[in-house]
């Protein structure tokens, strides 16, 4: 009797559920955003007095839905040990080739990373590798015919771009693109320190700008890896005095770069560097709450459902505000993932398979939640069938499509459209003006592709109903120049809280065609992230 009766309640929310739970919850998202994005939480950085204050802010409303813990003990929270590094103002490094060029932080260099694996009490060697990657299964080895043992090895940022897909992915990018990649590259082959020259991306001062800011605050790292290896980000302005009378000048290393024709060699000058650093080792924590599937069949497959709850915390002040709030970056997409937990809770028998909402920490500093919580799942690996990353929601009006970032990785794809169609929406691609592929790659979605989970994170498209395709392209540049990462992404913005509504809508029915549908969610042929099999 009770199963039947289930099955008519289900059912009947397919019939007449059509937004009817979501259109009264504006005002709580209101309130969400009111507590969160306010100068109270200071920003929620990782491991401070905000990021805690949030964590329990959420936890308490976990508590308020009925959620099941998912943490340590029995709580919400899943501690993770992290350690945070960050140098003093006086920091230099010198430059020593027949004289000495002395550049200080902030207006010549910022550290990438300040770990602090290097004590250099003498003046280190160089050495130019192009781009710093070692790729075997592409032939291609900018380390092939040079000792790099004990040196600072500079390389410049990107990878190798190809026509061909099966040369770096072709036109998208591959694992070396990054930073981090690079690092650890360089660490394998004996270097003890690396500078990164973004020389394509930051050619004017206002470029150098958003670099100062951006890698002003404390360095973040989980506490139980190696230690980073010390590197910088150099202002190209700099760059000739690397290769002050070395075999190749920089100009030259410029049209290497354009020609794809690098040469990998030593650098006459060598490095000296002045630096002390703050260190702390502290843990910060993950947020878990659990909601059991209906279906003895399929409650033991998951759904992970995602935000990001940690800000950049206090930085520098801009027109004396120091506050990086984070409204749309993410307090909001915690509001919505706070009111999807609720509003499933209430109505669990819709949902077949379990779903796990998860507020992650330390995506600002690298996807440090996420990665943790994939490295350390609560369930079986293979029992996790997709996650859907909540990082923003719709704020400029009445969208008529989404898209899908990620979408064409896997067959989530399948999903969507059955969402969009259900809600009379056209899906389309990321416009040329934003790389695709590197916007799959910048939040927590990347950290369960990489453990081989299918994952998405849905956005607003650009066609809207009463804002045309090239001013929703304007509104998105405002934000991105002028508020994202900044004290100015506040509670002072405008927001239209229906198009929110109608974001959290969409999200809602695709947690629910995911906890219900009969197919494999599976990564496609082509996709660069696969599931290990056992």
């Amino acid at each position: 009797m009770i199963n039947k009766f289930k099955i008519i309640i289900f059912f009947f929310f397919l019939i007449f559920a059509d937004g009817s739970l979501i259109a009264q919850n504006s005002a709580n998202i209101k309130r969400h955003l009111n507590y969160l994005g306010s100068d109270l939480f200071e920003g929620r950085g990782t491991g401070t007095i905000g990021g805690e204050l949030t964590a329990k802010y959420l936890a308490l409303h976990l508590t308020k839905y009925q959620l099941t813990p998912m943490g340590y003990a029995n709580t919400f929270y899943q501690y993770i040990p992290m350690h945070g590094s960050k140098p003093n103002n006086n920091s230099k490094i010198i430059i020593i080739n027949k004289g000495k060029d002395t550049l200080q932080i902030k207006e010549d260099f910022q550290f990438y990373h300040s770990g602090g694996r290097i004590f250099a009490p003498n003046p280190i060697a160089m050495a130019f590798v192009g781009f710093g990657i070692s790729a075997p299964e592409f032939e291609y080895d900018d380390y092939d015919n040079i000792n790099v043992e004990g040196k600072v090895v500079i390389f410049v940022e990107g990878e190798p771009t190809s026509d061909n897909s099966n040369y770096f992915n072709g036109e998208f990018p591959t694992k070396y693109s990054f930073a981090d990649t690079k690092q650890k590259i360089a660490l394998s082959k004996g270097a003890v320190g690396t500078i990164l020259l973004p020389a394509y991306t930051c050619k004017s001062n206002n470029d150098w700008g958003k670099i100062i800011k951006e890698f002003y605050f404390e360095d973040i790292s989980l506490a139980y890896l190696p230690t980073p290896l010390l590197s910088i980000i150099l202002n190209p302005k700099q760059a000739p005095l690397l290769f002050k009378k070395s075999k190749y000048s920089f100009d030259a290393v410029k049209d290497m770069y354009e020609t794809q024709s690098f040469k990998s060699f030593d650098l006459v000058g060598k490095l000296l560097f002045e630096s002390e650093f703050k260190r702390r080792d502290f843990v910060a924590p993950n947020v878990i709450g659990f909601l059991e599937g209906s279906s003895e069949k399929l409650k033991n497959e998951y759904i992970v459902v995602t935000a990001h709850y940690d800000h950049l915390g206090i930085g520098l002040p801009v027109k004396s505000d120091s506050v990086y709030n984070g409204v749309l970056d993410n307090a909001i997409g915690v509001a919505a993932l706070l009111e999807l937990a609720k509003m499933f809770s209430e109505n669990n028998i819709l949902l077949k398979r379990s779903v796990i909402f998860l507020f992650l920490t330390g995506e600002e500093k690298g996807l440090l939640g996420s990665s943790y919580f994939a490295e350390h799942l609560p369930v079986p690996k293979e029992s996790v069938i997709a996650n859907l990353n909540i990082d923003g929601l719709a704020v400029f009006g009445n969208f008529n499509s989404i898209i899908g970032i990620g979408a064409e990785l896997s067959s989530l794809n399948k999903t969507l459209n059955i969402v969009a169609k259900n809600n009379h929406l056209k899906i389309e691609k990321i416009p040329e003006q934003f790389n695709a592929f590197e916007s799959f790659l910048h939040s927590d979605q990347l950290a369960f592709a990489r453990a081989g989970i299918p994952s998405i994170l849905i956005s607003d498209g650009l066609v809207y109903e009463n804002i045309s395709r090239r001013e929703v392209i304007e509104l998105w540049k405002d934000y991105i120049h002028n508020r994202y990462h900044t004290p100015f992404d506040d509670l002072s913005q405008t927001i239209d809280f229906s198009a929110s509504i109608k974001h959290i809508k969409v999200l809602s029915d695709f947690i629910r065609e995911l906890a219900n549908t009969n197919l494999e969610i599976k990564w496609n042929k082509q996709s660069p992230f696969q599931r290990v099999k056992k």
